[in-house]
Formats: structure tokens, sequence, C-alpha cells
């Protein structure tokens, strides 16, 4: 966890005017990596031991914390988080919480995987924020209830000890723990407030799923796909990309700056697995004066030894400069064409800039493939 600033003590009292003007963050190492905890893949915080001032839910609200100083409700300050009440001790004698007393949460990830860093956000909460944290992780089968996920037979791994956090701060935990987890527990020492959990790593579905399904979509978030890089992420993110449904708004998909020279932006994907293609969707969504003008598919094998983040060598056309429409789901089949070489990686060139809302890579994975996923998803 070397080189992540540590937030610690409460925040200045709310001066007025911008909420966030005095607010601690830093650029954390993991950032760029998806969020495992993603409201919009599926996940969700299925228990807390208690919710009195804000619900537990608002942990996993995508975007920052919002804060309204004159909001207030029969309990008291509506906080945009998740607020347990004031712990107290046994007796007039022992007024104190006993030094093991927490709150606790339980949140299912939306994509279970490796967890590569998390950033409790505590956003807000400046004289009422936890006097530390603590993050559990575990990997469970199916959809086990609160119940099971408590049981004393459960094994949980410490993802971030116990650890002093700030108010009104950002405060990331890199993680050295790399095997699977499908779920998490956090820890607030004794009680307090926390706006915001953010889980970042890498997916790792559940491969017996994959290989029921056959044919699936092999750059989903959801399945184990990857936005490894992009050109230019100026305007959002293109793991926004691989997110599940369509998008609603231009925010929810790829979009890069305007380009004011000859060249043109690319994403890079990592697929699920070594894999045989059999279509692709571009689709442009919502963006209008916005979406991509062309674009152009190349597939790359990286079990041949050749390097991804070379875009000179080792690529395979699969489709051609390609104009698109608009606000529009664009399909190309595959199976009529001559049979693409197996594919680890999908690289989409747009031409000169803009936006593309979803990409959806259709195929199965190869033996080798289904291997490999077995191994790293087990």
């Amino acid at each position: 966890m070397s080189g992540i600033p540590r937030f610690t003590g409460d925040a200045r009292p709310y001066p007025g005017g911008d909420p966030y003007a005095d607010y601690r963050t830093a650029d954390f190492p993991f950032a760029h990596l998806p969020d495992l905890a993603d409201r919009r893949l599926g996940a969700s915080v299925v228990a807390a031991n208690d919710e009195f001032f804000a619900e537990r839910e608002n942990l996993l609200i995508p975007g920052p914390a919002r804060f309204d100083p004159e909001r207030f409700g029969h309990k008291g300050k509506i906080m945009d988080g998740w607020e347990t009440r004031r712990r107290r001790g046994a007796d007039a004698g022992t007024p104190h919480p006993a030094d093991d007393d927490h709150d606790w949460a339980l949140v299912r990830l939306g994509v279970p995987g490796a967890v590569h860093g998390i950033v409790v956000d505590t956003a807000h909460f400046r004289g009422n924020h936890p006097g530390a944290v603590s993050v559990e992780g575990t990997c469970l089968a199916g959809t086990p209830s609160p119940g099971e996920l408590l049981a004393a037979d459960v094994p949980w791994t410490t993802l971030v000890p116990r650890t002093p956090v700030g108010g009104h701060a950002a405060n990331g935990f890199a993680v050295r723990a790399r095997q699977r987890f499908t779920h998490l527990r956090l820890n607030q020492h004794p009680d307090g407030g926390i706006a915001r959990l953010r889980v970042h790593g890498e997916a790792r579905p559940d491969p017996r799923w994959l290989a029921a399904l056959g044919t699936f979509d092999l750059a989903a978030l959801e399945n184990g796909g990857h936005a490894e890089d992009a050109s230019d992420r100026f305007f959002s993110s293109p793991v926004n990309s691989i997110h599940p449904g369509r998008s609603h708004r231009m925010d929810e998909g790829w979009e890069t700056r305007r380009r004011r020279d000859s060249g043109h932006d690319w994403v890079r994907y990592r697929l699920a697995g070594r894999s045989v293609l059999r279509a692709v969707e571009i689709d442009t969504g919502c963006y209008k004066g916005n979406s991509a003008g062309w674009a152009a598919l190349f597939t790359l094998d990286a079990t041949t030894g050749a390097d991804p983040t070379d875009h000179t060598t080792g690529w395979t056309p699969l489709l051609p400069r390609t104009r698109l429409q608009p606000d529009t789901v664009h399909r190309f089949p595959l199976t009529d064409s001559p049979q693409a070489p197996p594919a680890t990686h999908v690289r989409v060139d747009i031409y000169p800039d803009g936006g593309i809302a979803r990409l959806r890579v259709h195929g199965s994975l190869t033996e080798e493939g289904r291997r490999r996923l077995t191994a790293n998803g087990s």
C-alpha cells in the first residue's frame, strides 16, 4: 500500500459553497480497472447490521455522493451514503464502545474477480465517519443468503486490515490478495458513515456458466472481458462499452475528444479467453452528432507470442473500415466470411474520433481457452 496517501481525522465542518472544495483524494494506481461492485453490473449490499441514518444501498450508487445542507428528515441529516447510529458502551461506568465493536455490511460483487484496490469514500461525512475500516472477502458458489454468508464455517480473507481513515476523503487501499472473490464484508470501527465503496479489479466469472452458454459475448465485462487500453478517454471510459445492457445516456459509452489532427482513435479489448468469433455488434446508441464516423476491427492471438500493445504486427483484419450510423446497432455476422483465426484480443479503430456505446463480440472458447478460464476462475 506504499505510495497511496493516507487521510485520517475529521474534515472541517461544511463551510458553505462547493461541498467538494476541501475534499481529500488522490490518483490511485488501480482506478483504471473496472469497479466489480458497480450496481450496474448487478452488485448489491445484501445486508447490514445497522442503517439507522442512511441506507446501505447508497454505497454502490454510481457517481459521486451528493450533499444538500438543508435536507433533514425525522431521524436527522439525510446523507447520501450508509450511516449507522452512534454506538454506546454497556453502562454508565463504560460509556464507550468496546474495542472490537463495529458495524458491517455484506456486498455481493456484480462480477466475481480478483481485487486490486478498494476505495472507501467518506465524502460529506466530516465528523461522523468511522475511525477505522477493514474489508474481508470470500468466494461462495451460487447465490448465498446473508445467513449463509455469516455462517461460522465461511472462510474470510482480510483484504484491508483495520486501518484509520479520514472524513470527507477517498480512502484508497491496494490489495495484495489475488484469488477470486464473490462477496466482501465492509466493517467500520466502531460506527459512522461511508458514502461509497469502489472495488477495482479484474473479472473472473464462473467458468461452468460460460461453458453452459457455449456461444456468448466474449468482450463483456460480466463474462471476463477487459478494456485494456484506449487512445483517448477524455469524456468517458472504454470500460463502459462492455457494460451489460444498452446505454441510456452519452456518458454510459466510450467517447473521445474531437481530433484536430489526421490520426484516429482506438480501443483494445482482452477477450474472456482464446476464442473463435461468430459475430460482432457495434452500437452507437445515444451518440447522434458525435458518433464515430467509421470503424475497423482487428484480432490478435497472444498465445502465439504476439504483443497486443504493438499495433503494427500480429493483428488480423476482421472488419474493413465501415461507415457507422448515429444511434444505431450495427451487426456483422462472420459466419459467411472466411473463418478468422482464434483470438485473445480485439481492437476497434474509429475514424476519426467520436463515441461507441457498446461492443459485443459473440463467439465460443477454444479448448485451450476453456482450460485457462477454468484455471483462472476457480
